[in-house]
């Protein structure tokens, strides 16, 4: 299972679970690349069946719908779904 990385400004560990077909997914990464973060993000669509039931174990940890996007920063607290204010919130810390 890999990760893929988008360089930017390291503002924490930004980790982002999404689908390749969804649109809010879609906008959280160009908000996160727009912004100049630094992110890693999995399309958890994309993954084999093993793989996937991994993620989507991690997933549940932070969001027990499993809902997406779900955006993990520096292990210790989420956003649900495309927050643009909390997203943006990242970029100034």
């Amino acid at each position: 299972m890999e990760f893929k990385h988008v360089a930017g400004e390291n503002k924490g560990k930004i980790t982002l679970y999404a689908l390749s077909t969804c649109i809010w997914c879609k906008k959280a990464k160009k908000l996160l690349t727009n912004l100049g973060l630094e992110f890693s993000y999995i399309d958890v669509d994309q993954l084999d069946s093993q793989e996937e039931t991994k993620v989507v174990q991690e997933i549940t940890r932070w969001n027990p719908k499993c809902s997406f996007p779900t955006m993990v920063i520096d292990d210790n607290r989420c956003i649900l779904g495309y927050d643009e204010t909390k997203i943006r919130e990242l970029a100034k810390k």
